[in-house]
């Protein structure tokens, strides 16, 4: 079953490729009229209103990723089932990586929402969001210990740059009590493990 993740994450980034190659309006006009049947240049050219240098420029970047193929004659064909295939793809790799399950709690979801890779994105505004995340910010302390300031700082600086903004926060919800330049833990969740 591990091989399956990196051959899934190879098709995420393959889709994410061929999804992303659509950003442009023109070139999503000049693929939607191949979808629709135009199938020369000069039917596309007529279908979306664009220059000649223009359908033929988008029609060449819409083959090279391979969202259309220059079948014979020189007739355009889209590659819809590929297409469909990819935005599948791609939603899987997004659901998969959100892990957006039904079974996800509130908690989780703030988690995910301002965690990435080990830091914290940005402080919630919204009380009840930033107390998760103080929550998770508590689990550096060991309860019972006592840590001077600059240990605090390096602690929460690993997490986000605004340690003065976490520090206060941690101490006004009742996460950390402080007492001459001292800092202990005194709330959040505890592993009872």
């Amino acid at each position: 079953m591990a091989s399956a993740e990196p051959e899934r994450e190879r098709a995420a980034g393959g889709a994410a490729r061929l999804i992303g190659s659509l950003g442009s309006a023109t070139r999503l006009r000049v693929l939607a009229a191949v979808v629709l049947g135009a199938g020369t240049a000069g039917e596309v050219r007529a279908a979306t209103g664009l220059g000649a240098r223009t359908v033929h420029r988008e029609c060449d970047r819409l083959v090279s990723t391979g969202v259309i193929e220059e079948g014979p004659e020189g007739r355009f064909l889209a590659r819809v089932d590929d297409l469909a295939e990819a935005a599948r793809a791609l939603a899987m790799a997004v659901a998969d990586r959100e892990d957006l399950g039904p079974s996800m709690t509130p908690e989780e979801k703030v988690r995910r929402a301002f965690l990435r890779d080990g830091r914290l994105r940005s402080i919630p505004t919204q009380r009840s969001k930033r107390l998760v995340i103080l929550d998770v910010l508590a689990q550096e302390f060991d309860p019972g210990r006592r840590y001077p300031e600059r240990e605090v700082n390096r602690r929460l600086r690993g997490w986000n740059d605004d340690v003065a903004a976490l520090r206060r926060y941690l101490v006004d919800e009742g996460f950390l009590d402080r007492e001459r330049g001292e800092y202990w833990r005194s709330g959040g969740t505890v592993d009872a493990g």
